[in-house]
């Protein structure tokens, strides 16, 4: 370095160290970072394997009651955001249990959140007055700033067993906004006021009470069933519909309006029949998976993650990933998607290899 580059240098340094004490910066520091020539998150893909996570569930299940933790819930944190409470920098996941007889008492918060059940049945939700019990697959709502709580009573007829499902939250989200409220029920569950499968009655079978205008831009029904999903799966594989990067994938919507189920969570269920090799793909809503069935792999950015069932993995933003069937395998999925579309920046990209 020539003796007068030598002192621009030590210039702009003094210039930078003046700055700071404004608390100020100079753009052209960190432009590149901030403006990027393409996504470079520090999320990166990470498995969670069902054999591996359950005898922690359950120690956690011995250790404090449902109705201590408020949410007895185990976060599945993304392995370059630790302690962030983030599987991804816009969203949260974590897998919750709750024993027989167990009460979550009811709260409610400004958060969107869904409930994915994985393990077990009997248990239940109850949302805006109605409940509804809980079977492995099914995909269930608690709309944002909505009472709801959680028991287990198991069904009538056989033994409870301990439940645990997957929580999608848009915590993140809420808290760059520093939007977040909460509050507590004076109650631990709340006033049941309708039959159950009311919801799905009224607004699941393509039509809506003759006087129906949306209060919320969330779905109104919070319960969809899997038995329902992957009959549908079922008739369009056979159909002969199967996209070559996906299998056979659906998004869940709004009856109401035909749009996704809640403002800031979209979520999805596919089927990969057995041997099914997957095209590359990537998107800049990164997902969180959680396998329902079978057996296969994922392919993300040339490392592959063996999966089955139970198992939960994240793809983080615009990383190239391909799915593999070994089995008969059935994904569900949740990301960002409808904030990003909201704002006109999605992305993606159907790779030919």
């Amino acid at each position: 370095m020539t003796t007068t580059n030598a002192g621009a240098a030590a210039e702009r340094s003094a210039f930078y160290r003046e700055l700071k004490q404004l608390h100020m910066s100079p753009l052209w520091e960190s432009l590149s970072v901030l403006v990027p020539h393409t996504p470079n998150g520090p999320c990166v893909p990470a498995l969670w394997k069902w054999d591996d996570v359950f005898p922690f569930i359950g120690r956690a299940g011995a250790l404090i009651t449902a109705e201590e933790a408020v949410r007895r819930v185990l976060i599945l944190e993304n392995p370059a955001l630790p302690g962030q409470a983030s599987v991804t920098q816009s969203l949260y996941a974590g897998l919750q249990l709750i024993l027989p007889g167990e009460v979550a008492p009811a709260h409610r918060h400004v958060q969107s959140a869904l409930r994915f059940i994985v393990h077990g049945k009997g248990a239940y939700t109850a949302v805006d007055g109605e409940r509804t019990t809980m079977y492995p697959g099914d995909f269930i709502i608690t709309p944002s700033w909505t009472w709801h709580d959680h028991g287990n009573d198991g069904l009538e007829g056989e033994a409870a067993e301990p439940v645990v499902w997957l929580d999608g939250l848009d915590i993140p989200i809420v808290r760059f906004f520093d939007a977040g409220f909460e509050e507590k029920s004076t109650d631990k569950s709340q006033r049941v006021s309708r039959p159950e499968g009311n919801a799905l009655t009224r607004y699941g079978n393509n039509l809506l009470p003759v006087d129906y205008e949306p209060s919320s831009p969330t779905s109104p029904i919070f319960s969809y069933p899997y038995a329902r999903s992957r009959e549908v799966l079922d008739r369009l594989y056979r159909d002969g519909e199967v996209d070559a990067w996906h299998g056979v994938k659906l998004r869940y919507v709004n009856p109401a309006t035909g749009g996704w189920p809640m403002p800031t969570l979209a979520t999805f269920i596919q089927y990969l029949p057995r041997g099914f090799s997957g095209k590359p793909f990537r998107s800049t809503d990164g997902a969180v998976y959680s396998v329902v069935e079978g057996r296969g792999r994922v392919v993300v950015d040339g490392t592959s993650f063996a999966f089955g069932p139970k198992d939960h993995f994240v793809v983080p933003s615009w990383k190239t990933h391909a799915l593999h069937a070994d089995e008969d395998a059935v994904l569900f999925s949740f990301s960002d998607r409808p904030v990003q579309t909201a704002l006109n920046i999605l992305r993606e990209e159907k790779l030919a290899a």
